[in-house]
């Protein structure tokens, strides 16, 4: 994990626009026409609307996606009562979070008050703003009062993160901690340092959840919370015990579990040794545990650790929870977040960290094979499948409680909405990689000498996508793994300069010279050419020994084109080859082609170009709408390279009128249908959404392709060769993931 400095943090906060989070309008507004549909006289119409049925505020207005981050700053993170100016970063951070995870848009709110009626009073009447209240780094026990009372006054989801996502989390955790200790929740003895209110909300759900409170003992700062003590407020006389016991150190003799959250270093290895057999031990304090993670594995192999660190295994991080769960009560309109969610939450959770690990998470955390165990009882924070598994078991179970005001009904769309929220849907991802795992192919890696392309070698390995071949010396291969800690079991190295490879380089020599005869290869110097890996990696698929080939390069790849063309060949009927790659974003999957090979595309190249896509787009089992582009529009320029895209889409209508193309166009034409189908309403894709761009040469398609990932507009896969008779990629040697 990167160390992070005071200067780092503060320039990261202060450069650019200062803050984190901005307002980003969601219509038009170019015109005076869009500004009287937004404000007057516009406006009067949705107001009325909603003045005769408040539930239409979710109809016309951000309520229904928008949360209210609120805080006083009595208790921010491990930095205490800074006040609620000096919260504010704080919350700010907390509106990104809710953005990025679950694509809910938040308003932080800092009230400079600490009297629990005022603030109580002042969250109410702000109920009409928000979709859910999120009360964040409010002091206990004052949290408690104001929590419950707003969820007692207020008609929307109210919830004291600090308090429940925690338990939610952390009660995810204990599930999967005890079923690979072997241990029932029933049985458990369960200590707890710490009783502010994260502490007896943790402790609360653990009981919901199945821990007996006979065998719960908590402490404060003052030791082991007993009946007997003076003065106890009625959350620590929830939990106080008749028990012969006085300090942290007593407690913990035969426990089972302990959860912390309070101060750093107040457990000991030896009192970790005192637990029970298999003990559990969840160390939350933040930013340094009541143990260290190290401190305490080292203490005893049978341990399970967790903590709030992101450096360690088994984070119990509350992101993981909460942009989810209101996602899921905001979208049925819950009237609150009751015990049945946050339960519905827990188990959701804990069995998404028992399901296989997708590759994205692996790379993420520079991780490979992550699997459920004692280092990872719960699913990481950027693991995206989290959308999808909790928001609907949160909405499920408001429904099911009866405090959904729109309950979903059909799942499946409501999922498939989750995904297009977050932009890619994953399916065609996930299709591709089950149809590999089916039958994995022999793939040959020609660059093995280099990180990236080793790292993937391994990550295909391990996920049973392929069975990688990759192409380099042995020994230099095998350093390099070790340098990098990178597992080679799966992985078949071939080092084509190896004397064991002669015969295999005479016979791919033979064959290319043959080829070639016409083009100046004689046998010498195509068995010359053997000791090159691209060339090797080549006769490899010619001959069948491989089933694809990835080959990398420097720049682009037309340099390349030639020898590949004439060595593998082109698909019957085509004249060129291509490369296309697919763009993942929040408004859909769109591909770009070409983007790799053709640098100065004719007519008959732009033709193929649009076939060859076509074809490609099927075989994702998508429904290709192409557009070609250029800076004009149908006709509106009359020059050499317009005229050329013309022709090309009037060839393709003549010859190839199954496909659905039209141009050619400017870009925000080809996008906005509306746009395109108002001021050109003869276009022959009218009324549809494009998908599938051909651009006019490759300097256009490559350039635009980069940019917008450089941007961070997507994601983008690619590129995928189209149109030889066998696979051979060509990727950029330093982009590849």
């Amino acid at each position: 994990m990167t160390k992070v400095t005071k200067e780092m943090a503060l320039d990261y906060h202060e450069e650019g626009k200062p803050g984190k989070i901005e307002i980003v309008p969601t219509k038009p507004y170019a015109s005076q026409h869009d500004l009287a549909l937004a404000y007057s006289p516009g406006v009067a119409y949705p107001c009325l609307e909603i003045e005769k049925d408040p539930s239409t505020a979710c109809r016309y207005t951000n309520k229904g996606n928008l949360v209210g981050v609120i805080s006083n700053g009595t208790a921010v993170l491990g930095l205490g009562n800074i006040g609620a100016l000096a919260g504010k970063p704080v919350m700010e951070g907390k509106a990104l979070l809710f953005k990025i995870f679950a694509g809910l848009d938040a308003f932080d709110i800092e009230i400079n008050e600490t009297d629990p009626d005022k603030i109580v009073e002042i969250v109410k009447a702000l109920e009409p703003t928000f979709g859910g209240i999120n009360l964040e780094d409010i002091k206990a026990p004052e949290c408690f009062k104001i929590e419950t009372r707003l969820k007692e006054e207020c008609d929307i989801p109210v919830m004291h993160d600090d308090q429940h996502g925690t338990a939610i989390i952390s009660g995810a955790g204990l599930l999967n901690a005890l079923q690979i200790q072997g241990k029932e929740i029933g049985e458990v003895k369960l200590v707890v340092n710490g009783a502010g209110a994260a502490a007896i909300s943790c402790t609360r759900l653990y009981v919901a959840l199945g821990v007996n409170p006979k065998n719960v003992v908590m402490c404060d700062s003052r030791g082991v919370i007993r009946a007997d003590r003076e003065g106890l407020n009625s959350q620590k006389k929830e939990f106080a015990t008749d028990r012969d016991l006085h300090t942290l150190e007593e407690a913990l003799i035969g426990a089972d579990v302990f959860l912390g959250l309070s101060v750093a270093d107040v457990v000991t290895p030896e009192m970790v040794m005192s637990m029970a057999p298999n003990p559990i031990v969840f160390a939350l304090a933040n930013p340094n545990p009541e143990i260290a993670y190290d401190l305490a594995v080292d203490s005893r192999p049978d341990v399970i650790v967790a903590t709030g660190r992101s450096d360690y295994p088994n984070q119990i991080n509350n992101v993981i929870g909460f942009p989810y769960i209101f996602r899921g009560a905001l979208d049925c309109g819950a009237t609150s977040i009751n015990e049945t969610m946050k339960i519905a939450a827990v188990h959701a959770i804990a069995d998404l960290a028992k399901e296989p690990v997708p590759a994205v998470v692996d790379e993420a955390y520079g991780m490979n094979n992550i699997k459920f165990g004692r280092e990872y009882i719960l699913p990481k924070a950027l693991d995206p499948r989290l959308l999808l598994c909790v928001a609907p078991a949160v909405a499920r179970a408001a429904a099911e409680s009866g405090i959904a005001q729109r309950p979903i009904y059909d799942w499946n769309a409501y999922r498939s909405r989750l995904r297009n929220l977050m932009g890619d849907d994953g399916k065609m991802m996930r299709r591709l990689a089950e149809l590999a795992k089916a039958t994995p192919k022999r793939v040959v890696i020609c660059e093995g000498n280099m990180d990236n392309m080793l790292r993937a070698a391994v990550r295909v390995a391990h996920e049973h996508i392929c069975r990688p071949v990759v192409l380099g010396n042995e020994e230099m291969i095998e350093k390099r793994a070790h340098r990098l800690g990178l597992s080679l079991d799966g992985i078949e190295i071939v080092n084509p300069r190896h004397d064991r490879e002669q015969l295999t380089r005479e016979r791919y020599a033979t064959i290319l010279a043959r080829k070639k005869a016409r083009e100046g290869f004689s046998y010498d110097y195509a068995l010359e050419k053997m000791f090159n890996r691209t060339y090797f990696g080549m006769m490899m698929v010619e001959t069948g020994d491989a089933d694809a080939c990835l080959v990398s390069t420097y720049s682009a790849g037309e340099a390349m084109a030639s020898n590949v063309v004439s060595i593998i060949g082109l698909q019957d009927g085509f004249d060129h080859f291509a490369t296309m790659h697919i763009l993942n974003t929040r408004q859909g999957t769109y591909f770009i082609a070409d983007t790799a090979v053709n640098p100065d595309a004719d007519k008959s190249a732009l033709v193929d170009i649009a076939r060859l896509a076509d074809k490609t787009v099927r075989f994702f089992a998508m429904e290709p709408v192409c557009a070609m582009l250029s800076y004009s529009n149908f006709g509106s320029s009359d020059h050499e390279e317009a005229r050329l895209v013309a022709e090309a889409v009037e060839e393709l209508h003549e010859k190839y009128p199954r496909i659905q193309v039209d141009g050619e166009m400017q870009l925000d034409y080809a996008l906005d249908t509306n746009l395109r189908d108002r001021t050109f309403p003869f276009n022959t894709i009218k009324g549809q959404q494009v998908n599938t761009l051909i651009f006019p040469n490759l300097t256009a398609a490559n350039t635009t392709s980069k940019m917008l990932l450089s941007m961070g507009v997507g994601s983008i896969i690619g590129p995928i060769q189209m149109g030889l008779k066998k696979p051979v990629y060509f990727t950029n040697s330093n982009s590849v993931k």
